[in-house]
């Protein structure tokens, strides 16, 4: 019976996928599709970029609330559309806009409008469920758990970032409003700033970034 759900976990991504102790909303809801993007984004024990379990359980809050942040806290001289490609408080929009390569890589809308994943987003996730079903719960289990609570809005944690309000001598907004693979030659250009070390800017592979402040609306 559990071989069977597995292969319509995958195959139909209609019904929630039960592994163990962790149960994973089908990619079809926006929980489920939320819950996903968090778990891509994390790296786990064992890929590069993991440093620890809390590493990893910050990096997926601090993505969840570049979304928050993109959707609901659009600073002031900014437009909606500059930060998020969109006018929208939907956050499956936020998270699809822009097509294959837009907001998030792999992340997208199909012909048909519906909001789909990359194939190598699932076959990810089916490998690390897979891995937390071995044993008593543990690290994976308790990461992917995290991912779903936060998805639901069960979990959730202050924006370390929010206070932020110099960065060197360049004036910010505080909050994060975009991240990239942790590399020096990633940048979202424009107004975006680099949110350093000593302010918890890396995460889990991620390097996050704010916006530089600006007075008035342009």
């Amino acid at each position: 019976m559990n071989a069977l759900r597995q292969m319509l976990c995958l195959a139909l991504g209609v019904v929630p996928c039960v592994l163990g102790a962790v149960t994973m909303p089908p990619p079809n809801r926006s929980d489920g599709y939320l819950a996903r993007l968090l778990i891509n984004e994390a790296a786990f024990p064992g890929e590069r970029g993991f440093i620890s379990e809390a590493d990893s359980r910050a990096a997926m809050e601090q993505v969840l609330w570049v979304l928050e942040s993109r959707r609901r806290f659009v600073p002031t001289g900014y437009r909606q559309r500059e930060i998020a490609m969109i006018e929208s408080r939907d956050i499956v929009a936020i998270i699809t806009a822009g097509g294959t390569r837009g907001q998030v890589d792999g992340f997208f809308r199909d012909a048909n409008g519906h909001a789909t994943t990359a194939p190598r987003v699932e076959e990810r996730l089916q490998r690390l469920l897979a891995i937390a079903k071995r044993g008593a719960p543990g690290r994976f289990a308790r990461l992917l758990e995290h991912a779903v609570g936060l998805a639901r809005g069960a979990v959730r944690e202050d924006d370390r970032f929010a206070a932020l309000q110099r960065i060197g001598n360049r004036a910010v907004t505080g909050r994060g409003y975009s991240w990239m693979t942790d590399r020096d030659y990633y940048h979202p250009g424009g107004s975006y700033v680099r949110i350093p070390d000593e302010n918890e800017g890396s995460l889990a592979g991620n390097r996050f970034f704010t916006l530089e402040k600006k007075e008035k609306s342009q």
